[in-house]
């Protein structure tokens, strides 16, 4: 661009220093004579076209120097201009570079991505300045790609045009890392396309830019996503990975023990303010929408309210009376001579003063005001009270609590026609609820879980060899899993077969010379059946069967895992779940109604529909879930009784489940999703009844787990 200026300057300068002199010179054999002023006039004013007259060559060779310099600036000088445009227009597109004094005095964060798409940079920017901290932050956006239309629009909005910076050009260049001055930024993030047809080649190219932003900067904090988990420990080094797969199942199977996990992660990891809703008339939607307020915080236990109280306590105590006292859920802590942070673990671990408590509030304690006289009459006021009939009519401030709730009556409610109401969870009744789940034991030290009397399952163990339901083929142990089928799997204690099982009897829908059945009704299971609808039998779909299995679940509860799968798995996975017991595969589609009825259909409590890679990328936008959306509509119509769990490539398409053209209820959901759009909100398609039941999930939803770190 410096360059085509100086061209652009010299050409003019050489234009008029040669007609000026010529003029000048040649006017000499004339009557008048002209200075070399009023040569040096004549050539600006001709050369501008303005034409004033008042000076004009007498000769005919002054008059010849002057057509013929005419010519050569009409031929010469729109070339360069053109030139000059041209040059300013690709500079538009590949948007220059970020200044080095910018760079120094300002505080920056890069995003690396393959293409960028509308809602994956609101996505981002929404996110990543919705915390105090970053506002005064520059966002630059490094992509190989041209910018759409669409997001040249956004970025051109002044809310956004004073703060981002898009930037065309490759990590992998190290021309292009200096542009967008990647040593001097405060973090870096890079996102895997999960819209390629080759998800594994997407996972390629993230390795490649990570290993090149670290080669480039070392001392840049580094967050990855990354998608298949079998490629998570190319990147290791980086400060935070997030595996799309590893994270997606084990999600979906935390859905099928307990409903809406999913949407309670979701709304977790959304910055909400908690105001979506609160003009509805509904009671629901107004505790709903402000539960989603809920945030994760941290506080140091001798500096916190909440609970410094609680210090040499258990952990299960202070969680409990902190929850019933101030309305905060306690999740984890963190020593302070470990970085690990360690979730619920357990009435083992004694609250000490140093250490970090991790707790969900709708705000973090700092900005809370309360006083001992207020909590003094909230005590006395709950003494006076009278016993609530119903869950719903609690003063319930977590979002952990409202979310069971919201959940078990969506679950066991569809809500149809013009009168449809959602009813009060007390109409289940205890003998209706679900069987009890046990919470899930996180801790950062295995080695040290083992000798824990949270293993003993005492009840079970009494009954274990008595129990007549359990056939004998089954005979379980708690142990890890032999096999992994990819590198970098946490181990898990799980319920294990105390012999593999042939890798024969796993198929369900083929007989072999140990198991003569063909079908899922020829088991005789005892309990429901879980069935899982995937295209292939990918390493992540591991992460679905774990948690299923996971020790802490009574041996009797355990479901009966169905693969419905497009093609064939391999050997090595058919080799990581031979150990666990009741779990099966056979190949069919969702599309066929015979394959359901043989992998036993009518017999699930679960049908777990995951998106299939084949299908992600469509050429019109957000068509890409048009199969997978018709097709679990047809099962909804045919099957109304069986909870269907469905993933979702764009969450904007969830608004489709489970639709009902003619639905009063449905239709009043739908416009109050537009007024919640229309003010702003993140989560507008929170109140869908779909979503809120768990029965829909995208992991696009969560890509803000990673903007949040």
């Amino acid at each position: 661009m410096f360059n085509q200026v100086l061209i652009l300057i010299c050409t003019l300068l050489c234009l008029v220093f040669t007609g000026t002199c010529g003029i000048q010179h040649l006017e000499r054999a004339g009557r008048n004579r002209l200075s070399l002023f009023n040569a040096l006039y004549f050539c600006i004013v001709t050369f501008s076209t303005v034409g004033f007259g008042d000076v004009t060559p007498q000769i005919w060779p002054s008059q010849l120097l002057v057509v013929v310099m005419i010519c050569v600036a009409l031929v010469v000088l729109p070339l360069q201009f053109e030139e000059l445009i041209y040059l300013w227009m690709e500079r538009q597109k590949s948007g220059g570079n970020y200044s080095r004094h910018r760079a120094q005095t300002e505080k920056h964060a890069v995003l690396c991505v393959s293409s960028l798409k509308i809602d994956l940079l609101m996505d981002f920017l929404n996110e990543f300045y919705a915390h105090p901290h970053t506002q005064d932050y520059y966002v630059v956006i490094l992509c190989p790609c041209e910018a759409d239309s669409q997001v040249r629009r956004v970025l051109q909005i002044p809310l956004w045009s004073q703060r981002v910076i898009y930037l065309q050009g490759s990590a992998l260049k190290n021309q292009d890392l200096l542009r967008a001055k990647m040593d001097d930024a405060e973090a870096c993030f890079i996102l895997s396309s999960r819209n390629e047809a080759d998800r594994m080649a997407a996972d390629h190219q993230t390795i490649l830019r990570a290993w090149a932003v670290k080669d480039f900067a070392p001392n840049c904090p580094l967050y990855v996503q990354i998608l298949k988990p079998e490629n998570k420990f190319h990147v290791k080094f980086a400060d935070h990975v997030v595996c799309e797969e590893e994270f997606k199942y084990a999600l979906l199977a935390l859905n099928c023990l307990c409903p809406a996990t999913s949407t309670l992660v979701t709304l977790l990891v959304h910055t909400s303010r908690g105001q979506e809703g609160q003009q509805s008339p509904e009671q629901w939607q107004r505790m709903y929408g402000r539960c989603s307020g809920n945030e994760v915080y941290h506080i140091r236990l001798s500096d916190s309210m909440f609970f410094r109280e609680f210090e040499s306590k258990s952990f299960t105590y202070a969680a409990f009376h902190a929850h019933k006292k101030y309305g905060v859920c306690l999740i984890g802590i963190k020593r302070e001579d470990n970085k690990m942070i360690l979730l619920n673990p357990g009435p083992r671990h004694l609250m000490a003063a140093g250490d970090t408590c991790y707790y969900i509030n709708i705000t973090k304690e700092e900005n809370s005001a309360f006083t001992v006289r207020q909590e003094t009459h909230h005590r006395k006021k709950q003494r006076n009270s009278n016993i609530l009939n119903s869950p719903s009519e609690l003063p319930v401030h977590s979002i952990i609590a409202s979310m069971g709730t919201v959940a078990m009556d969506f679950q066991n409610n569809s809500p149809t026609g013009n009168t449809a109401k959602l009813a009060p969870p007390s109409e289940n009744g205890p003998e209706n609820r679900r069987t009890s789940i046990a919470p899930v034991l996180e801790i950062a030290d295995s080695a040290s879980l083992l000798p824990c009397d949270l293993l003993s399952d005492q009840s079970e163990d009494e009954t274990a060899h008595s129990d007549e339901d359990v056939p004998s083929v089954y005979e379980c142990v708690k142990g890890y899993p032999p096999n992994s089928p990819y590198i970098g799997s946490s181990p898990t204690l799980c319920h294990l077969l105390l012999n593999k099982a042939p890798f024969c009897c796993l198929r369900l829908d083929q007989a072999c010379e140990h198991v003569s059945f063909e079908e899922a009704k020829a088991y005789g299971f005892k309990n429901k059946l879980i069935i899982v609808s995937a295209e292939t039998a990918g390493n992540g779909l591991y992460n679905f069967i774990v948690p299923l299995r996971a020790y802490y679940r009574p041996r009797r509860e355990l479901n009966p895992i169905v693969l419905l799968l497009d093609n064939l798995p391999d050997e090595h996975f058919l080799e990581a779940i031979s150990c666990f017991p009741m779990v099966y595969y056979m190949v069919g589609s969702i599309d066929n109604l015979d394959s359901l009825l043989q992998c036993g259909v009518l017999y699930a409590d679960n049908l777990v529909v995951v998106d299939k890679e084949s299908t992600m990328s469509a050429e019109e936008d957000y068509m890409a879930d048009a199969k997978t959306i018709v097709n679990v509509q047809t099962m909804f119509r045919l099957f109304p009784s069986l909870s269907i769990i469905t993933e979702l490539t764009h969450p904007s398409n969830m608004r489709f489940m489970q639709f009902r053209a003619k639905d009063s209820y449905s239709l009043a959901l739908s416009k109050l999703e537009k007024k919640e759009r229309d003010k702003g909100s993140n989560l507008a398609f929170m109140f869908r009844l779909p979503f809120a039941a768990g029965r829909v999930f995208s992991i696009s939803m969560l890509d803000t787990l990673l903007y949040q770190v």
